[in-house]
Parts: structure tokens; C-alpha cells; sequence
């Protein structure tokens, strides 16, 4: 049975099965028809509206000439993937890209993020991530605001995995002097970035104000890499919402951003130091 929502994992596994698809020369039709399927099979499939079992994926990608066997093993798993994550317990009550960004973050091989306009979500404390949910949504109902901040707090899950899935985290001066409650918030906020920061493959880094060549105040994003790097998904955030990015040109682009940042950062022990100075202003 068609899927009614399927998420953005599923979505990009059609996706991908579409650029093998492509880089074969075939138009649906032809695919379907060597397949011995029809087209309304193929578009669903395409769409991640319809699954597809291990066995189509390979003969899939047989068909398509596709020799990349790392790739392949990756695109079965995401066919084949059943995991029913936590966050499937906030379905129905926030949007769909909240889902998608935590089930992206379970899977990555490891995440980077940039942090410019605020500390990036799995670093942040619940009193911070309840006062920017608020002062951007301060018509949701309590209960709705609540589910957001919980849901923040349980993607530090994100930090837990140690060297198993490293995290990095470069955050601007401004983002850490601003503050978007009061001094206690603030505060709090610095002493677990420290904490957090002494996690085995919890990385840190802090861009000064009074650094040469940095132009990036805009680049904030969060960078998961995938089990092959054709698999790897920028998440940003829009006016309109999360946008997932994951076509080659444009991955490669925001590699490239986020080495330019990093490179603009300080070295994780100065960083902290950093951090640690800023603490003591408050």
C-alpha cells in the first residue's frame, strides 16, 4: 500500500534510485518496462511513496549498470531500514521536517553544523531552546511549545555516540554573546557548551569577532554525512521552513563553505578557553 507521508530518508532514497535511473539513459517507461513493472510503479517508487525490498533495489541497479557496490549496500539499507526512532512518538503533533531532521541525525556517519544566527540545537538548554522557539512562535500554544523543546532535548541523543558518529559544532562570537533570555540563561548556556564540548567525539570550535576572512555570517547549516558520501544531506533553515539539500553540485558547495568556516575558527582548546572567559563576564 502507497505510503500516505513518506519521510524525507524514504524520499531520498527514490531520489537516488531516479539518478541511477538517469545516469543510465532510461526514461521511466523503459525502466519499468525491463523491470516488468509499469510507470505508475516506477514514479511511485521514485517518489518514496512505495518501498522497495532488497531484492528490487539490486535488480534495480543491475538494470541500471550501476557497479558502485558500496552505494548499493547503502541504498538497501535505507530500503530495508525499520527503525522505529523516538521521534516517532512526536508525529501528529509537529511538522513533518522536525521528524526528518531527527531520523537524518540517527543515521548520519557524522554531523557538522555552523552556528550563526544561534548555538546549534543539540548544544542548546532547554531554557535557550524555549526561549527562541517562543520569541519566533509566540502564538503556540503552550503545549506545542513544549513538544518543541523536548524534542530539541532529545536530539542530544546526537552526542552520546561518542567517536561512533562524531559531532562538530563552529559557533560565531555574536552567537554566543547574545542572549536571548536573561544573564542566567546565558550562563547556563555557556556551561554546557563546555560540558558538552568534553565529550569523546563532541568537537567545539569558536569563530572571534576579531578574525581576518571570515564572510560567512549567513552560512549557517548542519552537514550529515551518510554511509557513502553521495549520501550525505545539508539541512538549512528558510523562511518557509527546513529545506534538505542532497544534490551533488550543491553537497559539494556546502563542503567547501564549511571547511571556510572551520578554517576561520579557533583550535578546540582555545575555544574553550574562549567559551570559558565569556562565562566569566557574566
Amino acid at each position: 500500500m502507497p505510503r500516505k507521508q513518506p519521510t524525507a530518508r524514504q524520499r531520498r532514497l527514490g531520489r537516488e534510485l531516479r539518478r541511477l535511473r538517469e545516469a543510465a539513459g532510461l526514461t521511466a517507461r523503459q525502466a519499468a518496462e525491463s523491470l516488468g513493472t509499469i510507470s505508475v510503479t516506477m514514479s511511485q517508487i521514485e517518489s518514496g511513496v512505495a518501498g522497495v525490498s532488497e531484492a528490487r533495489v539490486r535488480r534495480i541497479a543491475a538494470q541500471y549498470t550501476c557497479t558502485d557496490a558500496q552505494l548499493i549496500d547503502a541504498l538497501v539499507e535505507m530500503a530495508t531500514d525499520r527503525t522505529d526512532g523516538w521521534w516517532e512518538g512526536y508525529r501528529d503533533i509537529l511538522p513533518p521536517s522536525f521528524l526528518d531532521l531527527a531520523e537524518l541525525e540517527y543515521h548520519a556517519a557524522f554531523v557538522e553544523e555552523i552556528g550563526t544566527t544561534h548555538v546549534t540545537g543539540p548544544l542548546q538548554t532547554e531554557d535557550y531552546a524555549r526561549a527562541v522557539f517562543a520569541y519566533w512562535r509566540p502564538e503556540l500554544p503552550g503545549n506545542e511549545l513544549e513538544a518543541r523543546v523536548a524534542h530539541r532535548m532529545r536530539r542530544k541523543a546526537t552526542l552520546a555516540r561518542g567517536g561512533e558518529s562524531p559531532y562538530t559544532a563552529v559557533l560565531h562570537e555574536s552567537v554566543l554573546r547574545t542572549r536571548v533570555a536573561d544573564r542566567s540563561v546565558a550562563r547556563g548556556q555557556l556551561d554546557e557548551l563546555l560540558a558538552q564540548s568534553e565529550r569523546p567525539g563532541v568537537t567545539m570550535r569558536v569563530i572571534p569577532f576579531d578574525v581576518d576572512g571570515f564572510a560567512g555570517a549567513s552560512a549557517a547549516l548542519l552537514y550529515a554525512g551518510g554511509r557513502v558520501p553521495a549520501l550525505d544531506t545539508v539541512q538549512k533553515d528558510t523562511p518557509s521552513g527546513a529545506a534538505f539539500v542532497d544534490a551533488a553540485a550543491q553537497l559539494q558547495a556546502m563542503r567547501t563553505l564549511f571547511r571556510k568556516v572551520e578554517s576561520a575558527s579557533l583550535e578546540p582548546a582555545r575555544s574553550r578557553d574562549f567559551v570559558h572567559r565569556l562565562a566569566k563576564e557574566l
